[in-house]
């Protein structure tokens, strides 16, 4: 038997072994640093692990229904960008391989979006990556606001007068928020064309052909029923896209490319010349130091599944798309705007009958509570009356992520007609209705 002073002893180098350990440290035990850097040092499995633990009330990514963005990669290409996120994009010269990546991609989209073959990147066309695609439209924009300066000082207009002479942007009123940025920085008007009826895009009898593809410029080329929307079409000088949306890479990452590698499609004062592999190349981008991770995985992405294995990852989507439409449709209380035989996008309103005494805020506050995140909210300007649910179908969602979502959907449906019950309605002749 031990003596005490052994006993002491012993439960002296338990206690330290047990600080040691996460649950037994001092930091599990009290809050975690908010305001202030804290005064010292702890371990890095007790850091990672409190920074875990702060994690858990998040939306599990693959149950995320709302987002566009890639939530999954393979294992491979998560080791890829670990091992490059010490590289910096922008220095060329320092990481050339890097920089030759991304022009691989930039002449492989080009390519995907209707440049002809035979045309190389520099020469013909020109690209750039980006950081998503609003620096993208960043860049679109700015060219053609260069552009238009440059067409209105050669036809003698006094383009620093901007109460007689300013640019403008037609849009859709449904636009990303990235568009109002833009014109709100560089001082120019939005032009917005008006959703109607239950319609959803952009009114092509109201506009002539504009093309933001930010997330369809990496599906549409791998399905069939689209019509000509690219590089095609005369009016069509510039497409951005997020390479994190259906490129399937990981935030932050795009890509935009002009079609001609000229100065009034690209000015001259958008161009900084910088060195690579003993000569200059164009640098376009807006953003400076970001990590070459991105670049990998896209390339990575692109030689992995080549265009059949794209083609049947985005033919899978459209059919988890296709099955949801379905099955919203066996409720009869749903109206269906968008049924994701074109892009891979589910969107839906309550029928002006549904007789049903709750609202789409409703459902998608009972279907967070099975961890599902399936957001309601109102159209765009003149249609801002009607509130419309939308899931983004993304190559992460399988037909059984799918299944599972439409045996809680139900669930969220009968819970919600259990909770509010009958729905009293009053019409304009004051007669009641009673509907169950």
């Amino acid at each position: 038997m031990m003596n005490k002073n052994d006993q002491e002893t012993q439960q002296m180098i338990n206690n330290v072994d047990l600080e040691k350990t996460f649950l037994g440290s001092v930091e599990a035990g009290q809050s975690l640093p908010t305001n202030t850097l804290p005064d010292d040092p702890m371990a890095p499995d007790v850091a990672a692990q409190l920074v875990e633990h702060y994690r858990l009330n998040e939306a599990k990514a693959n149950q995320n229904l709302a987002t566009f963005c890639t939530t999954q990669m393979e294992p491979q290409a998560d080791e890829l960008m670990k091992n490059a996120l010490n590289t910096n994009a922008i220095d060329k010269s320092e990481y050339p391989k890097t920089a030759a990546m991304e022009n691989y991609c930039v002449s492989m989209i080009a390519h995907l979006w209707g440049i002809p073959d035979n045309e190389k990147i520099y020469d013909d066309f020109i690209g750039t990556s980006t950081v998503g695609s609003s620096e993208g439209c960043m860049l679109g924009g700015l060219a053609l606001l260069h552009s238009w300066k440059h067409r209105a000082k050669a036809a003698g207009f006094d383009i620093e007068d901007l109460h007689s002479h300013k640019p403008n942007l037609v849009i859709m009123s449904g636009y990303q928020v990235v568009w109002e940025k833009f014109c709100t920085y560089w001082n120019v008007e939005m032009r917005q064309v008006p959703i109607n009826g239950d319609q959803v895009s952009l009114d092509m009898d109201h506009v002539m052909d504009y093309v933001d593809a930010a997330f369809g410029g990496l599906f549409a080329p791998f399905v069939d029923g689209f019509n000509p929307w690219d590089f095609r079409l005369k009016n069509v000088v510039s497409i951005n896209v997020s390479g994190h949306k259906y490129g399937m890479v990981y935030p932050g990452l795009g890509w935009i490319v002009w079609r001609h590698n000229t100065a009034d499609i690209l000015p001259a004062e958008m161009r900084f010349q910088v060195p690579y592999l003993g000569k200059t190349v164009d640098s376009i981008a807006i953003n400076f130091s970001h990590s070459g991770a991105h670049i990998s995985a896209q390339y990575y992405n692109f030689i992995r599944f080549g265009l059949s294995g794209y083609k049947t990852i985005m033919q899978n989507v459209r059919k988890v798309s296709l099955k949801l439409t379905a099955a919203l449709k066996t409720y009869g209380i749903f109206d269906i705007l968008v049924d994701g035989s074109q892009l891979p996008i589910n969107c839906w309103k309550l029928a002006d009958d549904a007789p049903v005494g709750w609202t789409l805020y409703d459902l998608e506050s009972e279907l967070a509570k099975y961890g599902w995140q399936v957001p309601a909210y109102p159209l765009p300007k003149n249609r801002d009356d009607v509130t419309i649910s939308r899931i983004v179908v993304r190559p992460s969602m399988t037909m059984t992520i799918a299944d599972d979502f439409l045996d809680d959907l139900k669930l969220a449906i009968d819970g919600l007609n259990h909770t509010f019950g009958v729905t009293t309605t009053v019409d304009q002749n004051n007669k009641t209705t009673v509907r169950s």
